[in-house]
């Protein structure tokens, strides 16, 4: 009789360990997601009070940060909220380096091993970078895995290029039409431009592709932000695509704003305020006083098209600057020494002034070059007018 009791007995709190465990299950199974996020770095190589600071990437504009802190120890902490995952760049220094990171309520852990380099600009370079904790920021790694391998591509057709990349672009540069036919007649850049067109092919179809695979989430927006340096109305159609919950989502706005942007044409810009390679600060509109019509052209010196097209605004600066025209270039360099050694080489008669953010703000800069076409009374008449568009434009104002 006792030996039953003790088999019911013994029965019962296996059933009730059970029944506890299940309900531990359930109530770990069923716990509330994470109201935050937290970002806790350790960064190797890195001298103490280094800057590090938060910033919102995937915009196409240049983004103030939400968050920043100093390196102690080589660690740092960021916390926030987010109602969707958001892509961020964590940078250290004076934006010298930068480590991507999907934030999203978690805990998240970011080691990497940093590098100073020793050339003009400092620039830190990382490498063993690894970021734990983050779902979004695993499933945004193997979505994109696929650039390792154009990368490589690159690399591939580029082998051997060099030495007559260098001639085909001194060519360019001196504007000897006679040379550069002669070297894209060669079997070796012929072969080169096959390569590279089907690079590029390669590149369109796998970016299409990904962006397609995910039209009814927020994913879909966000890839064409990061896929995208900027946009044309020839990629309205893919925007088209996406679910209305696609659409509404945080990138999705972000996205629609960049795609169909408001024209400023016709409206006044404000003064502003900015300073020259001296230090010196200027006032706009001072510069512009007494002007009939002003070119405001933001540039970079990395920007190799804005580079391009700088003999063309020599080219409208000679031929009107005398008739009322006036040229404003604002540079958006973060490195003050790299736009400096630029403004040395590139020699312009005008006034030059840098950034502050707030200005390329302004006017809604989300690809450079941006051009604007201001008239003596501060309205835009014309924006992204270069080389023979402006040419023409000019000649049409200074008739009238």
């Amino acid at each position: 009789m006792n030996t039953i009791k003790y088999k019911i007995i013994g029965l019962c709190i296996c059933l009730f360990t059970i029944s506890n465990s299940s309900t531990a299950q359930k109530k770990k199974a069923t716990a509330p997601p994470a109201s935050s996020y937290t970002i806790e770095g350790n960064v190797t190589g890195l001298e103490d009070g280094t800057a590090v600071k938060l910033i919102p990437g995937a915009t196409h504009s240049s983004e103030s940060p939400v968050a920043e802190t100093t390196l102690k120890d080589g660690k740092f902490t960021f916390t926030g909220k987010s109602n969707e995952p958001r892509y961020f760049y964590i940078t250290f220094g004076k934006s010298k380096g930068m480590i991507p990171v999907m934030a999203e309520n978690a805990k998240i852990k970011v080691t990497a091993a940093g590098t100073v380099s020793t050339d003009e600009g400092q620039w830190i370079v990382f490498k063993d970078v690894v970021v734990t904790g983050s779902k979004s920021h695993d499933y945004y790694k193997k979505e994109t895995a696929f650039k390792e391998e154009l990368d490589k591509d690159y690399t591939a057709y580029h082998v051997g290029i060099d030495e007559l990349s260098n001639k085909v672009g001194k060519a360019r540069k001196e504007g000897n039409k006679k040379v550069l036919d002669s070297l894209y007649a060669t079997e070796q850049w012929k072969t080169f431009e096959a390569a590279e067109k089907a690079f590029f092919t390669k590149v369109e179809k796998t970016t299409k592709d990904l962006i397609a695979k995910h039209k009814a989430t927020w994913w879909g927006p966000f890839f064409m932000m990061t896929n995208y340096s900027y946009f044309t109305p020839d990629q309205k159609p893919m925007f088209d695509q996406f679910s209305e919950v696609a659409k509404k989502s945080y990138y999705g706005q972000v996205l629609d704003k960049d795609l169909n942007p408001k024209s400023l044409i016709g409206t006044s810009i404000a003064n502003f305020n900015l300073k020259d390679k001296d230090g010196k600060p200027y006032n706009a509109k001072d510069i512009v006083a007494g002007k009939k019509y002003i070119l405001v052209d933001f540039w970079a010196s990395w920007c190799g098209p804005c580079r391009k097209e700088i003999p063309n605004l020599k080219t409208a600066y000679a031929e009107y600057a005398g008739k009322g025209f006036e040229i404003l270039s604002i540079s958006i360099d973060k490195d003050e020494k790299a736009w400096q050694k630029a403004l040395g080489q590139e020699n312009m008669q005008w006034h030059n002034l840098l950034d502050d953010d707030k200005v390329s703000k302004s006017f809604n800069v989300k690809a450079i070059p941006a051009t604007y076409l201001v008239d003596s009374k501060g309205v835009i008449i014309g924006d992204n007018l270069r080389g023979a568009e402006l040419e023409a434009k000019l000649k049409e104002l200074m008739k009238s």
